[in-house]
């Protein structure tokens, strides 16, 4: 399949863009023996990004977000001659290590435990940083540690610190490699549905009308295993990642038990940031 029929598949603009792009750094890795990164990539980002490259049969890359659970993950492309990289663990693989680092945000005392991921997040979107420069936030009481590609670097240490809510907070550069873990952290919720389509299991989780359902669907607000949907009666599955932006993310986790009115007892785990 050459490049324009690739291109093709994706009827939105935004996405047949971003194919573009992932394809000439491809082309570009093989032409030039050289390697490739893209920015951090969202999970529909990345599902389509190793479709295309599939469909031109490119194997020399991997995706890496810092850690093995990452949701925003980087896509290293490498060149034949450099294929023996793939093979490398993460503590050996000097590219990723000198691509990837960790911006670690410590707090004062009187504020531990005070600042969620959205305060870090909006702190830099304040600095005028698109979302796609920036990995994973993990935070902790103490502060959070910012998963970000090395040319971020030196910006985010000269500039966070002039960031009132940061101000008398400790910002260092950490090695990937001494990444603090953090659990995610998910909350078990239990729901009673007829089936398990898209709108009837929305409605129940956030406890709205299905009119209201139906107009998130319709704004495109709702991902499902990190593309959009917009057909209500879509059926869900078991281990599905439902996104709902503004609302939250969850995981169908299994189906219980059938009441005797005939309804489902579904299990959905609930993402807490």
């Amino acid at each position: 399949m050459n490049r324009q029929e690739i291109i093709k598949q994706y009827p939105k603009e935004e996405d047949k863009f971003f194919i573009a792009k992932i394809l000439d750094k491809a082309q570009f890795t093989n032409s030039k023996n050289q390697i490739q990164t893209t920015d951090f990539l969202d999970g529909y980002q990345q599902k389509i990004t190793e479709q295309a490259l599939k469909q031109i049969s490119f194997q020399n890359y991997i995706l890496y977000g810092g850690y093995e659970d990452s949701e925003r993950k980087v896509v290293f492309l490498f060149p034949n001659k450099l294929a023996s990289f793939l093979e490398l663990p993460i503590s050996e693989n000097t590219v990723i290590k000198n691509e990837m680092k960790v911006i670690s945000i410590v707090l004062p005392n009187d504020l531990k435990g005070q600042y969620h991921h959205r305060d870090y997040l909006s702190g830099l979107m304040k600095l005028g940083i698109k979302r796609e420069k920036i990995g994973d936030i993990l935070v902790t009481q103490e502060g959070a540690d910012i998963i970000v590609q090395n040319d971020m670097v030196s910006y985010l240490i000269t500039n966070l610190q002039e960031l009132k809510r940061f101000k008398k907070a400790k910002v260092e550069q950490k090695d990937i490699l001494n990444l603090k873990k953090v659990p995610i952290l998910k909350q078990a919720l239990s729901i009673l549905v007829t089936q398990l389509r898209l709108d009837t299991v929305i409605s129940e989780l956030l406890h709205i009308s299905r009119t209201k359902t139906n107009e998130i669907i319709s704004q495109e607000r709702v991902f499902v295993n990190y593309e959009v949907k917009t057909k209500n009666a879509m059926i869900l599955k078991k281990g599905d990642i439902l996104t709902i932006r503004g609302k939250g993310k969850f995981k169908i986790c299994e189906e219980v038990q059938q009441t005797s009115k005939g309804k489902l007892r579904i299990i959905v785990e609930k993402y807490i940031s």
